[in-house]
């Protein structure tokens, strides 16, 4: 079996022994080709060139980010049968992917569920979602949460680390002084439904959770599963109290978000957000800048993960 390990060097939780124990293990059970990242997007082209020449299975290691480039460039051409297997060892500081496949946060570990996986030829099928041209493997953001994500981004950008304090004290920061909260600008349209007007902000999920607050699951969309179609959660106001209270509702632990101000959509295939003016978009934790329109699709059974 031929194998490319897509190594993102800057990833939080890795360290230089470490990768040197997981490219060992992996070399003896395949054949392995190591690549390191050298900038944003590097991740993709390595990826599509592995699908170009026929690779049986890429590996990553590396966060959520690192996965994301290596899903869009394996599914450049889109999915199909030919495309390489996917195979995720966690090494950022969340890994949501990861462990929404069950996977063990440790790298080590994780490596070995990998190498019993592929010497018994385990796979499973996993849906994906689509924003616009772009893969996202658990979630997209439109509006307040792709603002924060964009708020931490630039502080990482200045030397800050990713921690859960720093995405707490960046949406107090953004919710309080810098979004747009008077006014929703964004309208929700589904193929044969009348249009959702007056929203302010939406969370997309492809599975749960969302994503994680260091152990506790933040789970808008409870539902979302890779073996269904994407699930939405919208607040209709940004008011304080209702934004609090929904934020209380997704970080319980019977999650079950729900009021006057909330949305909840199950299963979808497709819609389209639109916004009065540009809005903040992120797929999978990294910003990917302000847009007036964004058309969601489902895309199942759309990649093969060792696991």
């Amino acid at each position: 079996m031929r194998a490319l390990l897509v190594v993102n060097p800057k990833a939080t939780t890795t360290s230089e022994r470490g990768r040197d124990v997981l490219v060992r293990a992996l070399r003896s059970a395949v054949d392995l080709t190591v690549e390191y990242t050298r900038r944003r997007g590097h991740a993709a082209d390595l990826a599509r060139r592995a699908a170009e020449e026929h690779v049986d299975v890429v590996v990553t290691l590396g966060g959520d980010g690192t996965v994301n480039e290596v899903v869009n460039g394996l599914l450049h051409d889109g999915p199909g049968e030919k495309v390489p297997a996917l195979a995720v060892v966690p090494g950022g500081s969340t890994n949501v992917f990861a462990r929404a496949l069950g996977l063990p946060k440790d790298s080590i570990e994780g490596t070995g569920v990998i190498l019993d996986a592929m010497d018994s030829g385990r796979t499973r099928s996993v849906g994906l979602g689509r924003a616009d041209g772009r893969y996202f493997t658990f979630c997209a953001g439109y509006g307040l949460d792709a603002e924060v994500v964009r708020k931490v981004e630039r502080a990482r950008l200045r030397g800050k680390i990713s921690t859960p304090a720093l995405y707490v004290r960046s949406t107090v920061a953004q919710f309080f002084l810098e979004t747009e909260r008077r006014t929703p600008l964004i309208t929700l349209e589904r193929p044969g439904e009348e249009p959702e007007p007056d929203i302010a902000t939406v969370i997309v999920q492809n599975t749960a959770p969302w994503t994680y607050l260091g152990n506790r699951p933040i789970n808008p969309c409870p539902e979302a599963s890779f073996d269904a179609g994407l699930d939405l959660m919208a607040l209709r106001a940004l008011h304080v109290s209702a934004t609090a209270r929904a934020a209380v509702q997704i970080l319980s632990r019977r999650p079950h978000p729900h009021g006057r101000q909330v949305l909840t959509l199950h299963d979808l295939l497709e819609f389209t957000l639109r916004a009065a003016r540009p809005l903040a978009i992120q797929l999978d934790g990294d910003y990917l800048g302000d847009r007036t329109k964004v058309t969601f699709t489902a895309v199942p059974d759309a990649i093969r993960v060792f696991c």
